[in-house]
Parts: C-alpha cells; structure tokens; sequence
C-alpha cells in the first residue's frame, strides 16, 4: 500500500479532523502547524500570529481507497471559502483557509475545483478566496491537540457552534461532500 499526504486549514484544527478521520481510505489525521517562518512552533507561538504559520491538518490516506480529489470536495465542505480572514469565529491568519499542495498534480486538481465551486453559484458572486500554495514543513501540534473531538467531546461541541456547523448545514445539508 502506498500512501500519500494531504495538507489542508480551514480555521481551527479541531474541527478539520473529525470529518476527514471518519472517511474509508483515511489512515491517519495530525492536528499541525505549517507555511510560517520559524522552526518548530508551539501553539501559543503560533497564536500571536507573529509565526505566519497556520492551523492545518495532515491527512496521511490510501489513494486506491479515497483519492485526492475526493478529499479536496470534503474539504469545501468544511470551511467558508469566502473568508479570507479566518473561518467562522476563529479570527486572523493563522485561521486563514489554504490547501495547501504538494505536487503539480495536487495543484491541479485543487484549482479545478475551487474553479468549478465558483462556477457553481453555491456562494452567489461572493469569490472563492481559499488559497492555493505550495505545502510547506508540517509540524505536529502538541499531543492534547490530536483526536480532540474524541478527548474534549464537550468542548469540541462549543467550538462548532461557534459558527461552523451552522454554514455547513445551510450551504450542504448532511453531505460533508457533494
């Protein structure tokens, strides 16, 4: 088996795990930090956004189970692709919505999506300002943060009040891909 590697931010890390871990094919989901400048940043580093990093998950997947792009669609099912300044009520860049991309292929298949979800009419004329960038040194946040929908089940339900699950559900009913 051959595995491959997705890297995605969509506001807090906390709630881009449990949609992907849920998924056949999905062999491992990391809460991390990638695309700052300084090596090895810890969460509270990171929170005074002076790091450039972004909250971001890892998703580690079989292809001959799940491909890319399916992970992509999932992906727009999670976020508000028309804020560019956070997502829902987590604020400022380090929340900011990226994919971020590993090869020519990915990058490909990233924007032919974003495309086709502004072709779409989901969103009105608002555009599709989720970013496409190279994909940069990942780094695994700290251990409470991993599976925290699983660990903090009572605090992960507050921070998808906050907004989150309320978009999804008025954009994509039940679906967490079309």
């Amino acid at each position: 088996m051959s595995l491959e590697t997705a890297i995605f931010a969509g506001g807090c890390f906390w709630c881009m795990v449990q949609p992907f871990d849920t998924y056949p094919g999905i062999e491992k989901v990391e809460s991390g930090y990638t695309g700052g400048h300084v090596p090895n940043p810890t969460y509270e580093e990171v929170c005074t956004g002076t790091t450039g990093h972004t909250e971001a998950v890892r998703i580690t997947f079989d292809p001959a189970q799940v491909s890319y792009q399916e992970l992509v669609e999932i992906y727009w099912h999670q976020t508000d692709p028309t804020d560019a300044s956070g997502q829902f009520q987590d604020r400022g860049d380090n929340y900011r919505p990226v994919i971020f991309v590993k090869d020519e292929e990915q990058r490909r298949i990233a924007q032919a999506s974003k495309a086709a979800l502004q072709a779409s009419g989901e969103f009105g004329d608002d555009p599709i300002v989720t970013q496409i960038e190279d994909a940069q040194p990942f780094y695994v946040a700290e251990d409470y943060h991993q599976d925290f929908y699983k660990k903090n089940p009572a605090r992960f339900a507050l921070e998808e009040a906050g907004g989150r699950a309320q978009f999804i559900a008025q954009h994509w009913g039940n679906d967490q891909a079309k």
